[in-house]
């Protein structure tokens, strides 16, 4: 299986082997994204050069030929609507099975009348509880076995830009791949991150992203409430860029090596100076003036992340607190910021041990939970191998020019030398002792390259070739001594 995420601040592909139940990394890989913009790819040409970059560094590693992936859809600007279905079962007195919830579930996207078709697209679908004979409720789990004359699914139908999907179409068909699926990405990060416990207990999980922060709230197992908020650590990153006036890469390295929030919290470090060479005279920043600018955008954050909690409905519900994870979890204190302004217990989601790893330990990252997250999601789809092995490469036979070489034998007396055409594999009579014959033969001769001065074609010798040389410039010697 093959995963590809489509970050803001950095692209990423996974790809592990699959036997049974044991899923075991073989590759990882990231670079830094071009053309996306929270999490909404606006210019497919830039992103499909990086995606090709990764996409061939994985098969020159691995030796094979990827030719389909699993890729995650932007987590911006996505709806979340309420679509219901009910049918008459005809075999009343057989049990409800999972085909038919899932045929009740396409029913009703078939039939859904998206807001904007022109615009709009549906990005996925989460069943919410199913009604039965009598106006009984149950979960997915739970209905089938079960015996009605009647079946009614209620559905959380998540809508997006059909831009998005549009521009994953156009950068995967334009190198030769096929996206076997395209996941609503909080759920693919859920898989990775969260227990069962905390599913059913009642859990927010919150993606901070380097673009769109998102905020994924869990309840009974299933995905209840979703909401994004438009920015995250790329605004951080902003904020160093803009209050200390530094260029942006430097103001991304100072934020991982010094970013923290809570500047009170800083101890010893607080008393630090960073010293920016990039001017005459150089800069001073103090390090916990680079603390105040995080915090503040953190705080922000967090302060949206609870508004969309209690929003949901669902801020009592949550009894297993919150869950931080993307790139930005990342940040010093920032883990305690969120228990401090929310009240919750708070805790940092690493992608769980459901897989080995055979590429290092930046798999279990907060930042690679959606591509891990993905992984595992296409191993439980069941869905077909994205790679095959590739053939090794034949060497090719190298270019050859032929030269054409005279070649003067003497008697053996001159100058105490013989040199026998046998050397060059002819038969030729010995010459008398005063004679002197040409000879001419053709010579098959490498080409290698170009010469960079002139741009004649190079022309390499075999050991053979070498002989000849040797024996022209010698016999042209003589002869002139002659």
């Amino acid at each position: 299986m093959a995963a590809v995420d489509l970050g803001s601040s950095t692209v990423r592909l996974c790809v592990a082997c699959i036997r049974g139940d044991e899923v075991e990394v073989v590759h990882y890989g990231e670079r830094v994204s071009a053309g996306i913009r929270t999490s909404l790819v606006f210019n497919p040409q830039l992103t499909s050069s990086v995606v090709g970059d990764l996409v061939r560094e994985a098969e020159l590693a691995l030796m094979v030929r990827i030719s389909q992936v699993v890729v995650g859809l932007p987590r911006k600007d996505v709806v979340q609507l309420t679509a219901s279905m009910k049918m008459e079962r005809s075999a009343s007195n057989e049990y409800i099975s999972l085909e038919e919830i899932r045929d009740l579930r396409a029913l009703a996207l078939d039939t859904y009348p998206l807001p904007d078709p022109g615009k709009q697209g549906i990005y996925g679908v989460v069943a919410q509880s199913f009604e039965i004979d009598e106006g009984m409720t149950l979960r997915e789990r739970e209905v089938v076995g079960t015996l009605s004359s009647t079946l009614e699914g209620r559905f959380k139908v998540f809508v997006g830009r059909r831009q998005g999907i549009t521009a994953l179409d156009k950068i995967f068909n334009g190198l030769g791949i096929a996206v076997s699926k395209q996941y609503f990405l909080p759920d693919a990060v859920s898989r990775a991150v969260l227990n069962d416990v905390e599913r059913n207990g009642g859990v927010a999980l919150v993606d901070v992203g380097g673009g769109v922060t998102s905020v994924s709230i869990y309840q009974g197992g299933i995905l209840r409430h979703y909401a994004s908020i438009p920015f995250g650590g790329r605004a951080v990153t902003g904020d160093i860029e803009t209050e200390c006036a530094i260029p942006a890469d430097l103001a991304e390295k100072i934020k991982v090596r010094f970013g923290a929030c809570q500047p009170d919290k800083l101890g010893g470090l607080s008393e630090k100076v960073l010293q920016i060479r990039l001017t005459d005279p150089y800069m001073e920043i103090p390090v916990k003036y680079v603390s105040e600018i995080v915090d503040s955008r953190c705080r922000e954050i967090v302060e949206a992340v609870l508004y969309y909690i209690e929003e949901s409905g669902f801020s009592n519900s949550l009894r297993s607190g919150i869950v931080v994870t993307g790139g930005g979890a990342e940040l010093t204190n920032y883990i305690s910021l969120f228990k401090d302004m929310s009240g919750y217990k708070v805790r940092k989601g690493y992608p769980r041990r459901l897989f080995s790893s055979a590429v290092g330990k930046d798999v279990f990252s907060t930042s690679a939970a959606a591509v891990t997250g993905m992984v595992l999601c296409a191993k439980d789809d069941a869905l077909l191998d994205c790679a095959t092995e590739s053939a090794q490469p034949e060497e090719a036979e190298p270019e050859t020019v032929e030269v054409e070489v005279t070649e003067k034998t003497t008697s053996p007396e001159q100058d105490g030398r013989l040199f026998s055409p046998d050397e060059f594999g002819e038969k030729t009579e010995k010459p008398d002792s005063n004679e002197t014959k040409k000879t001419t033969r053709t010579v098959k001769v490498p080409v290698t390259g170009t010469t960079e001065r002139t741009g004649l074609l190079r022309l390499v010798w075999s050991t053979l070739g070498e002989t000849a040389l040797k024996v022209y410039d010698f016999i042209n010697e003589g002869e002139d001594r002659r």
